[in-house]
């Protein structure tokens, strides 16, 4: 990045920005630079309805929008300011380059923006479980009486926790995405997480290489404490590579016992062997397995990544265990839904990858598997075999179900199969009774869909929520 970094609000007075896309980080960005005395442009490419209700609202506020054109780079442009989502490749970064202006994005900028007594941030990065984690660290700190916030991919705008003043917080618990890292490289944290690296985004990035180093800026001049999987070698590997500074050690996590340096799990305790004053012979346990909820293995990473970083701020064990009890993740994922019968029915339809759903099956016993959707290039051989010992059934719903019936066939032959061919708004439900079909006392039927959801639901929040009601219709047409 060639310009001189922008590191008081001043220096946005009067300067020439252009604003890419019109989404909620945008408007965001676009706001708080205008009122900083900036001139600011915002292009984005739709032109429908809400996209001018929107514009009109800016336009309001002073900044000039451009609907209908996302390529062409307005004239005067002196930065551009990227909504995270919009590839590298776009052609108005294309012309950005040609003209030798810097594209950064809201991270970037809140970043910029923070003052000389501004709140550390405490980051979590990874392929799944960044929000779960950053809500986590945020209940531990909050449990620990200190001002905070779960902020950046997640709750509001990071620029405008920022905009509130150096003296309005102590700690940010911030999550980032590959995409926020990647347009981010002024970003130094006190300390930082990488949960876990696997196949994503790759038609954003191009490769696993560049999306494995886009997650690994995370870790560039960290303060305290670099935090890895022990058990995902990749993300000690982005430890090793990331220029830190003097003093800032690597903080594993593991579900095993731990060795000295990390955070782990002894006959049921989480315990830290890192934040202690002899870290060779003493461990400090922080909270129990059943203070984590729900107590799945992934679930339990989670929450020793969350510890970790709140322990490199200072948090004192019993906090730890006080936010843990506090905390309940969001909605589906791998959330109950009811006992029907004797069978548990399960909604992680937050699992939209292969990596989020073998960490979902791998938290049962005996499960009927509903799967499926959109594979988003995903292959499916990994995840069954790793997972076929534990089916009793699978169901299979979705534009590219074929693809996990395949592998299912080459690695789970004896697992009987209910193929779904239909789309329409009663589906979940016969997938729900299909699998209650195949269940048995003490199964869990688990909708782990490994798969994103846009080719039957808006969203994966609407496709937990039907199966969630048709779980509850099978209760009601047992009773």
């Amino acid at each position: 990045m060639g310009s001189r970094k922008v590191t008081s609000a001043a220096d946005w007075q009067g300067k020439n920005i252009t604003v890419a896309g019109l989404g909620v980080s945008g408007i965001s960005a676009a706001r708080a630079l205008a009122g900083l005395g900036a001139s600011v442009t915002v292009v984005d490419g739709g032109s429908g309805a809400a996209h001018q209700e929107r514009a009109a609202s800016l336009e309001s506020a002073g900044v000039s929008v451009r609907l209908g054109d996302a390529e062409t780079l307005p004239e005067g442009t002196g930065l551009v300011v990227t909504s995270p989502g919009w590839k590298p490749s776009s052609p108005l970064f294309a012309a950005a380059a040609e003209a030798g202006v810097d594209v950064i994005g809201d991270v970037e900028v809140a970043w910029r923006l923070r003052g000389p007594d501004a709140a550390p941030w405490l980051a979590v990065t990874g392929t799944n479980g960044k929000t779960t984690t950053t809500q986590m660290l945020a209940s531990i700190l909050h449990a620990a009486g200190l001002r905070t916030a779960a902020v950046g991919n997640i709750g509001t705008p990071i620029v405008d926790v920022v905009l509130e003043g150096d003296d309005a917080y102590d700690v940010f618990a911030v999550e980032l995405s590959s995409y926020q890292l990647h347009w981010a490289p002024s970003l130094r944290a006190h300390s930082a997480a990488v949960l876990n690296l696997a196949p994503d985004h790759l038609d954003w990035h191009g490769s696993m290489a560049a999306y494995a180093a886009d997650k690994g800026r995370i870790y560039e001049g960290n303060q305290v404490a670099c935090v890895y999987n022990v058990a995902d070698r990749a993300t000690e590997d982005l430890v090793r590579e990331a220029d830190v500074d003097e003093g800032c050690r690597a903080i594993g996590f593991t579900l095993n016992a731990p060795a000295p340096s990390q955070l782990g799990v002894v006959d049921g305790i989480l315990v830290d062997r890192a934040f202690v004053p002899d870290r060779q012979k003493q461990a400090q346990e922080l909270a129990e397995i059943s203070d984590v909820q729900p107590p799945a293995p992934h679930n339990i990473a989670n929450a020793l990544a969350a510890a970790a970083l709140a322990r490199a701020f200072g948090v004192p064990a019993g906090a730890v265990r006080e936010g843990l009890r506090a905390f309940r993740p969001d909605a589906h994922r791998i959330e109950h839904v009811a006992d029907v019968e004797g069978v548990a029915y399960v909604d992680d339809s937050k699992a939209t990858n292969t990596h989020a759903a073998q960490a979902s099956l791998a938290a049962y016993e005996s499960i009927v598997w509903i799967a499926g959707g959109l594979a988003k290039g995903a292959t499916f051989d990994e995840l069954v075999g790793a997972a076929a010992k534990r089916l009793r059934g699978a169901v299979l719903i979705g534009a590219d179900r074929e693809l996990i019936r395949e592998a299912l066939a080459r690695h789970a032959p004896e697992v009987p199969v209910v193929d779904l061919d239909r789309t329409d708004t009663g589906a979940m439900s016969e997938a729900v009774r299909r699998a209650a079909e195949l269940a048995r006392p003490g199964d869990t039927v688990l909708m782990a869909p490994a798969c994103a959801s846009m080719d039957m639901f808006t969203n994966y929040n609407k496709r937990g929520e039907a199966f969630a009601d048709a779980v509850r219709g099978l209760g009601s047409t047992r009773a």
